[in-house]
């Protein structure tokens, strides 16, 4: 095993919000990372701050599109720790299911502009999302975000590796 590149270490959370018919929110990206690419919204904790995950989930669901959540309407359902994603830093990734639905299509922000969509695009690659998200988060919404909480790890650097390091 290599020992890992000394990297900044970020810690973020991705909210997978749906429509009331089941379609997908994503946001398409106008800035870096995953800059005109497609993915589930979210942000960076505010650390200096002691934010938690979810409320960071909250905060950013409601900067981004008005929602107002409580803890009560996220099921965290993953914890990804990406080693050298795009070999500019790590990332600890807290992935929650929203299970407050939305009713229309929210307004274009200074992020990028939304999209709704159904599993068929995304798996069908009819969308551009990252080459992580295919690898790694939508086959873990797809199999955990109704259940437990699934850990795992992922090495970016290079070809994507990921393992599975508990099912909860």
């Amino acid at each position: 095993m290599s020992i890992p590149e000394k990297l900044p270490f970020k810690i973020s959370v991705l909210v997978f919000v749906r429509d009331t018919q089941g379609r997908h929110l994503l946001i398409e990206r106008l800035k870096e990372p995953n800059k005109n690419l497609c993915s589930p919204i979210g942000g960076k904790l505010e650390m200096a701050l002691g934010e938690s995950p979810f409320e960071c989930a909250i905060r950013e669901t409601k900067e981004e599109i008005g929602l107002d959540l409580t803890e009560a309407d996220l099921h965290l359902f993953s914890m990804i720790s990406e080693k050298s994603y795009e070999g500019g830093s790590h990332w600890l990734m807290f992935l929650f299911d929203c299970k407050k639905r939305i009713q229309t299509l929210p307004n274009k922000i200074s992020e990028g502009d939304f999209k709704l969509v159904d599993e068929a695009e995304i798996f069908g690659g009819k969308i551009k999302i990252p080459e992580t998200d295919k690898l790694l988060l939508w086959d873990i919404w797809k199999k955990c975000h109704n259940s437990g909480l699934t850990i795992l790890r992922a090495d970016c650097g290079g070809k994507i590796t990921s393992k599975i390091e508990e099912i909860l």
